[in-house]
């Protein structure tokens, strides 16, 4: 089909969509069940006992106090019941989110119970259960049950709601009475359709929103799976492997509150755009404690911004840079050249270079890590000095009378500086010479991509970090440890559990980085291979996987079932993930109708006088006014994303920078390396080809921007489609 054939059938302006789901209709709700009512009642006695907590929890917080005054017991004891109150406050403020989602109904053989499952726990005035929270364990029926394994179940209902209203129920019913219009995609059993089908159908609304009430059985086996050692989750586009995550992190704190609470639970993502993202998906769940960072985060007060040329960025990324970070600090921990000369008094007393060697070697047998060995270094020159004195003189008068001489600093500034990271580094790549003794087996080519001016003037600690600089620095701090000056607060945290999105771009020295915070080696990674796009693509987990944690035997599962992309936008990204990963096959659908990808030649559309930015332009605002409150990603090569911004502001339409604004506009423009993880209603790719030739893994990168859309992928062009989609 040709591009004019596309433009004409598939434009914004004309084309009706059709259903965005590819369930059976019998699937969906036709009428408005019998037993709203009943339900909103018992609906509405939860909020009423929700909002009296919630009253209790703030005349608590009045009545208390945290300041000075008392004992410094007492004071402690106030600040952990405050916090307790806040975080008490926090769980309870759900905003718009509904606090129920679904109930089940047992068997007589198990107790013939009936539960309401909902985001948190409330109990009736009696103490009696109205809801029952979610990841409690007579809660995992309602997520596991399928027409062959009933889990003890007569009935499961899930409401569609909004807000505090209950809009409809739907029942699924187990045993003699089984619903028979089960829906089944990839081999797996969907509960809910039609909840799940409202819930997809939803416009997106710049954050990431939680799952709790859509929970598919093979998503809850990743969430309930046991804590301990690396768990490894694959999930192809759409699958939910995000969500799945975090929802897994509130359910092992709620499960193993102690220790979890006091260990801390650790949620890295591979930007701070992504972390924006997802950030109240937590808070939603009722677990505002856990901590979420990307990598720079992580490693105390040093200014972090962009990323290196792919040769910098790789060697960075690999072990021989910690080879090479130990190699140039043992190139700092150096014997004096001379003999070290000390006036004291009227006498010159004279210490061999020799014995500062000696002093060098015991030092490094004594001290794992540097700055600390550096008091040890000057008692040792200060004894050297008084046993050198010709006259029998006590260490103690000669620290007195030279320690803070010329000569006995420059001597100390030679054989053992205090160095912080950044001192490491910025002396070492801003010498060749150092850079040279230190990189033993880098190609000529690696070590000078490392190379970068030293400017005397520049204080280390100002510096401009990369992204790929982060692993370098957290090693050197490694071995290096913390200055005296320096408080605990310097030392890298350690973590109960560690949960790590979008792993597959890690390179061998950001895992490293990543194992070294784990406490205890329990571990969620989850990825997708096929989405590897950085300076270090992996085509398989286990080269991950040898570079983290290894004291029980990792686990794998993967994500099947894709939720979000509609089945042609699908389609279209399955050719391109033959070329990206051909081993891997991509999620089959839940959606397999929706609106074909629309193709658009600007240069076409323009003709001779026209402007193809204009109508870039155009074409994207057309589409934003067909989505109504839906959200817009224009997907941008980098050489084109400046271009398309101003092409923007110069026509007067509003557009966010995803980088400064996140996704809070209507329309947002994106870099391509930016947007892996986030999801939206349109995702307008530009310039299919110039992303192929400008992306370290440009099929995959392209593989990841036409995987974005819940509605509608639109493909602008002016220079030709790759052939991989021309047809």
């Amino acid at each position: 089909m040709s591009n004019t054939k596309h433009n004409s059938s598939n434009s914004a302006e004309t084309n009706s969509e059709k259903p965005a789901n590819g369930v059976t209709h019998s699937a969906s709700i036709a009428a408005k069940h019998p037993e709203v009512e009943s339900e909103q009642a018992h609906l509405d006695l939860a909020y009423e006992r929700l909002d009296e907590s919630r009253d209790e929890a703030i005349r608590l917080k009045s009545m208390v106090e945290v300041g000075k005054g008392g004992t410094n017991q007492a004071r402690w004891e106030r600040e952990v019941f405050y916090e307790n109150i806040a975080n008490r406050l926090t769980e309870l403020d759900l905003g718009d989110r509904s606090l129920c989602f679904g109930r089940i109904d047992q068997t007589e053989e198990i107790g013939g119970g009936s539960y309401h499952i909902g985001r948190i726990a409330i109990a009736g005035r009696d103490q009696e259960p109205l809801i029952v929270d979610w990841r409690a364990p007579v809660a995992e029926a309602f997520y596991r049950a399928t027409g062959a394994v009933s889990e003890g179940l007569a009935r499961r209902r899930h409401f569609i709601s909004r807000g505090r209203t209950v809009l409809d129920l739907e029942d699924e019913f187990f045993g003699d009475a089984a619903t028979s219009n089960r829906v089944v995609v990839n081999g797996r059993e969907l509960r809910g359709t039609g909840a799940l089908v409202s819930a997809l159908e939803e416009n997106r609304t710049g954050q990431l929103g939680d799952i709790i009430g859509t929970i598919q059985a093979e998503q809850d086996e990743i969430i309930r799976s046991k804590m301990s050692g690396v768990l490894v989750v694959q999930g192809g586009p759409g699958t939910g492997k995000t969500v799945v995550a975090l929802h897994r992190a509130a359910y092992l704190l709620y499960t193993h509150r102690f220790p979890l609470e006091g260990q801390g639970v650790l949620v890295v993502g591979p930007n701070r755009l992504f972390l924006g993202y997802i950030e109240q998906v937590l808070p939603s769940l009722g677990e505002a404690g856990v901590e979420m960072a990307a990598l720079p985060d992580l490693i105390g007060k040093v200014r972090v911004s962009g990323r290196d040329e792919p040769v910098a960025a790789r060697i960075k990324g690999d072990l021989r840079m910690a080879k090479m970070v130990r190699r140039a600090l043992r190139d700092r921990q150096r014997p004096l050249r001379a003999d070290l000369v000390v006036p004291m008094g009227i006498r010159k007393v004279r210490v061999p270079a020799a014995v500062s060697a000696e002093i060098i070697d015991d030092a490094r047998r004594r001290y794992r890590t540097h700055n600390p060995g550096r008091k040890f270094v000057m008692s040792a020159l200060i004894s050297a000095i008084a046993e050198h004195h010709p006259d029998e003189v006590d260490p103690v008068v000669v620290k007195e009378q030279v320690g803070g001489s010329v000569e006995v600093r420059e001597a100390m500034l030679w054989m053992w500086p205090t160095l912080s990271p950044a001192d490491l580094l910025h002396d070492l790549y801003g010498s060749r010479s150092l850079i040279e003794a230190a990189g033993h087996g880098l190609s000529n080519d690696e070590k000078e991509s490392l190379y970068r001016p030293w400017q005397d003037e520049m204080d280390a600690s100002r510096v401009m970090w990369t992204v790929d600089d982060v692993p370098v620095l957290d090693e050197a701090f490694e071995i290096l440890g913390r200055t005296s000056k320096q408080g605990p607060e310097y030392e890298p945290r350690t973590y109960g559990h560690i949960v790590v999105d979008e792993a597959q771009d890690l390179s061998p020295m950001q895992l490293r980085m990543l194992t070294r915070r784990s406490l205890n080696g329990s571990m969620t990674i989850v990825g997708d291979i096929a989405q590897s796009t950085g300076a270090w693509p992996h085509s398989h987990w286990d080269e991950i996987l040898e570079h983290l944690p290894d004291r029980k035997e990792p686990r794998r599962a993967e994500l099947t079932v894709g939720y979000r992309i509609p089945g042609p936008s699908m389609d279209l990204a399955a050719k391109v993930l033959a070329y990206a990963a051909p081993d891997l096959a991509p999620p089959v659908s839940v959606r397999s109708e929706g609106v074909e990808p629309r193709f658009v030649d600007l240069e076409q559309l323009a003709g001779d006088s026209g402007s193809a930015m204009a109508e870039l332009v155009a074409v994207i605002k057309a589409e934003a006014e067909v989505r109504g409150t839906g959200n817009v990603a224009v997907v941008c090569p980098r050489s084109k994303y400046e271009a398309v911004v101003s092409a923007f502001e110069e026509a007067g339409v509003e557009i966010g920078r995803a980088p400064r604004d996140g996704l809070q506009y209507q329309i947002t423009a994106v870099p391509v390396n930016l947007v892996k993880g986030l999801e939206v209603d349109v995702a307008v790719v530009v310039e299919p080809q110039a992303v192929l030739d400008e992306e370290p893994q440009g099929y995959r990168s392209l593989y990841v921007a036409c995987t974005r859309a819940t509605k509608r992928l639109v493909l602008l062009h002016q220079q030709p489609l790759p052939a991989v989609i021309a047809d």
